[in-house]
């Protein structure tokens, strides 16, 4: 009877949804320990063996997601140093644990410092340390590894990111100009994870895309989920904006603002979350330029845009930033238009082409200053 209890309550409990179950996963807590050190052998001055290490790896391709199917418990210990004996003076080195992780993975300590940033392919850090080997030094005791909870914090990396308020167009433009399947819908919030689609070229050229989930007001105080999607546009190359020329109202409690003042909003979350987000190049997308009395809001708008320091005056306060955007280019378009999306495509290459050239422009006379300084040459810089 009680057998017949237990399977009819186990029958009974059935799994949860799929779409309640997150797919993206972008933070995880781990339990890391390093290995004992092996104990000495005073009578022949033996030395314990050093415990292992538990290190990270980066690697192209995983998310962690699949980091965390590979652990139990979210706990990882590395196996403790051998002792020293007869046979083997100087015991073996345990055995270390390496754990893959995403490349973008920021890894922190339970104070929240910073451990390392692995935004290379193959980059490695080292998150607990072994003990050592018991030797003269320590009485021939073997000290215990390091201990220690560490958090993984990914941020992704892309050379373009997507942002704009909930509805503007994002994911409908992310679907038609690369190999992403967004979610789309006619209302608000239906990209709640970020997403990433790589735009291909004829000449097998490819850019990297980030949708990331529309931003509400409050987002850099971390309202909403803030945070958890404006850290994703740190390490983007190029910031493209998408505005409904038309403006956007979030709900009936909220005032509906044109395509102008949503702009001076999101240049100001921007603002109050980081400045130097600022500093990135930026496009503008004006969006669902195929509807009736687009084109005339855009030539009451455009003088503006261009310069978004000579309409502050008019912004108002509550949205009004200390330094403003300065966009590499303003681009009307819809997003459901083929040839438009095409247009979009050659921009952000063409954009992120300039860029490069700048940088290595940068990078050679940075170069040649070093090797100026370094060969102790006086007089005019090397060209």
């Amino acid at each position: 009877m009680v057998q017949l209890f237990k399977f009819l309550l186990k029958s009974s409990k059935s799994p949860g949804r799929a779409h309640f179950r997150p797919s993206f996963l972008d933070t995880l807590r781990l339990a890391v320990r390093g290995g004992h050190g092996g104990n000495g052998l005073p009578k022949y001055g033996g030395v314990g063996g050093q415990g292992g290490c538990v290190y990270l790896v980066a690697k192209e391709g995983l998310t962690l997601r699949k980091v965390i199917q590979g652990l139990k418990d979210k706990r990882v210990a590395a196996s403790s140093g051998e002792d020293s004996s007869k046979a083997s003076i100087f015991g073996r080195r345990g055995v270390d644990q390496r754990i893959e992780v995403p490349v973008g993975v920021q890894v922190y300590d339970d104070r929240q410092k910073l451990i390392a940033d692995l935004d290379e392919n193959e980059a490695t850090c080292i998150v607990a340390g072994g003990g050592t080997g018991g030797c003269t030094a320590t009485n021939f005791l073997g000290r215990p590894g390091e201990n220690r909870t560490v958090n993984l914090d990914l941020k992704l990396i892309a050379d373009v990111g997507l942002v704009g308020f909930p509805n503007a167009g994002k994911s409908t433009l992310l679907k038609a100009v690369s190999n992403a399947k967004p979610k789309i819908a006619a209302y608000p919030f239906t990209t709640i994870r970020p997403q990433i689609g790589t735009i291909e070229y004829s000449d097998l050229r490819s850019i990297t895309v980030a949708d990331l989930p529309g931003l509400i007001e409050g987002a850099h105080a971390n309202f909403g989920m803030g945070h958890k999607f404006l850290k994703h546009i740190e390490r983007t190359r190029l910031l493209v904006f998408m505005v409904d020329i038309f403006g956007f109202q979030l709900s009936p409690r909220h005032p509906h603002r044109d395509c102008l003042a949503n702009i001076y909003a999101l240049n100001k979350e921007l603002e109050l979350y980081d400045p130097a987000l600022l500093e990135k190049p930026s496009v503008l997308l004006l969006n669902k330029m195929d509807r009736e009395g687009a084109h005339e809001i855009l030539t009451k708008v455009k003088p503006v845009i261009s310069d978004l320091g000579s309409g502050l005056a008019q912004c108002p306060e509550e949205l009004r930033p200390k330094q403003v955007l300065k966009f590499e280019s303003i681009v009307p378009i819809s997003a459901i238009n083929s040839t438009k999306v095409i247009q979009v495509k050659s921009q952000l290459r063409r954009t992120l082409v300039r860029l490069a050239e700048k940088q290595f422009l940068a990078d050679e006379v940075q170069i040649k200053d070093q090797l100026r300084q370094r060969v102790g040459l006086v007089g005019p810089k090397i060209t």
